[in-house]
């Protein structure tokens, strides 16, 4: 295949993808930013999984807006956001803070993503994610099977955490909370062991903070899963449930 015939191809492909995302009601701007062929193979590789058009349209993410991707390992959600907002909008993605064992130089898949033209609004931003700080405050703040290991942190900083969050946000801002489900009614109990955590709890922690719950999303949901067994576990690894929250900054 030469050349152009492989663009063409790539091309018509991401176009296809793009009508289909469409046809689902899924916004021009999401549908765009999936369909993106600048995105790694590996990525799309896990869109039938994580249903990235169908959760990010639930998050109500569009152009112009400023996206915080908290938490964000290797930039998945970093370029679709980056996508969605476009030019005048700005993605801000948090990592995960640097192990005591790293070794010096250790790649950073998340600057590599900001150095890049293809990517100009996203910034990196580092520090606790209970004490982080923002330039601005923003519309949306995003975090993706990483909610249970707050549990997991020493000492109790989820209230602190959730606060931070709220103070982050504009007025009538956007706190969107995707992590694995664990049993009803467990609570925090499997956070360190399975690595999942009940909705409910979830709930009642962020509301808390001041969030009113104004949505979920079942995109995710899967009722084949037993919930008892990690997230890592070959039989269940990549189809979890799990669990797609929105909460909102109230505007007085």
């Amino acid at each position: 295949m030469t050349r152009f015939s492989f663009w063409a191809a790539s091309a018509l492909a991401s176009c296809l993808l793009s009508t289909v995302i469409q046809a689902a009601g899924i916004p021009k701007a999401v549908s765009a930013a999936v369909a993106d062929p600048a995105r790694p193979q590996e990525d799309k590789d896990r869109d039938a999984n994580r249903k990235p058009a169908e959760v990010v349209a639930f998050a109500g993410i569009k152009p112009g807006d400023k996206v915080v991707d908290l938490l964000a390992g290797g930039g998945y959600f970093t370029r679709i956001f980056s996508g969605v907002v476009g030019p005048k909008g700005k993605v801000y993605t948090v990592g995960f803070p640097p192990r005591p064992n790293a070794p010096a130089g250790a790649p950073n898949p998340l600057a590599a993503i900001a150095a890049d033209p293809h990517y100009s609004n996203v910034t990196v931003v580092s520090g606790r994610v209970n004490e982080l700080t923002l330039p601005e405050p923003v519309d949306v703040i995003w975090t993706s099977d990483n909610y249970h290991d707050l549990h997991n942190a020493p000492g109790d900083i989820v209230p602190g955490f959730n606060k931070k969050m709220f103070d982050l946000l504009k007025p009538g801002g956007t706190f969107i909370v995707l992590d694995h489900a664990a049993e009803a009614g467990s609570g925090a109990r499997d956070t360190n062991t399975l690595h999942r955590i009940d909705p409910a709890t979830v709930k009642t922690e962020v509301e808390a903070a001041g969030f009113v719950l104004d949505g979920q999303s079942d995109a995710l949901k899967n009722k084949d899963d037993p919930h008892t067994i990690g997230i890592r576990d070959a039989s269940i690894r990549g189809k979890t449930d799990q669990f797609v929250l929105k909460f909102k900054k109230p505007k007085k």
